[in-house]
């Protein structure tokens, strides 16, 4: 009997949210003291908070989708719906959930939800860094999309949507900027060599 996608895409997003947050935060409380968690930054109504807003709304869209499909709340949409797209999208968010625990673990201590600005990490810029800067978020993205893909309806497009937007604007206004004021030209410069989300692409000019 062939497992219903939706039911599979809940199991592999309970795993998800079980080993890239609960797990990661439990380790790094035993190695730091802390959880890593620095919840949404900014005033109400920012750039800053508007990110952390769109990553929440992101999550719960993307558990919700295969839950109200499962209902029979929503339906998949007939074009993206085939068995070749739940194959596919199941291996993508397996590969997405690898590569997210491998990213983490090579920020070792460094790693953190949201940014405190009086605080200094150790700049990590080897392993999966070196390829790109952001290899968390860029692991993110075809997590949701492979689930996304699992249950490929209106509810789960609007989460890979916000899930984009809201890792573009935490990167891009809250992250860079502070890595730029901690690091200063030693960030600069291994943001010029090394792209944002994709291997050469996204890359900061030299100032």
């Amino acid at each position: 009997m062939t497992p219903d996608p939706a039911a599979a895409a809940v199991a592999l997003y309970v795993v998800y949210l079980a080993t890239v947050f609960g797990v990661r935060s439990l380790l790094h409380r035993r190695r730091t003291g802390s959880s890593g968690f620095g919840g949404i930054s900014g005033r109400p109504g920012s750039p800053e908070w508007l990110g952390g807003v769109l990553f929440v709304v992101a999550l719960v869209l993307s558990a919700l989708a295969p839950v109200l499909q499962l209902a029979g709340v929503v339906e998949p949409l007939d074009r993206l719906d085939g068995r070749a797209g739940h194959l596919g999208g199941f291996v993508l968010s397996v590969v997405g959930i690898v590569l997210t625990l491998a990213a983490q673990s090579a920020m070792g201590s460094s790693w953190r939800i949201g940014v405190d600005p009086g605080e200094r990490t150790t700049l990590v810029i080897d392993g999966p860094f070196a390829l790109v800067r952001k290899p968390i978020f860029a692991a993110m993205l075809p997590t949701a999309l492979g689930l996304a893909l699992m249950t490929p309806n209106a509810v789960a497009l609007l989460g890979v949507g916000a899930l984009l937007a809201a890792l573009e604007l935490q990167t891009r206004v809250v992250e860079e900027l502070y890595l730029l004021s901690a690091h200063g030209a030693d960030y600069a410069r291994y943001a010029a060599r090394v792209g944002r989300f994709v291997p050469g692409i996204g890359r900061l000019r030299p100032r």
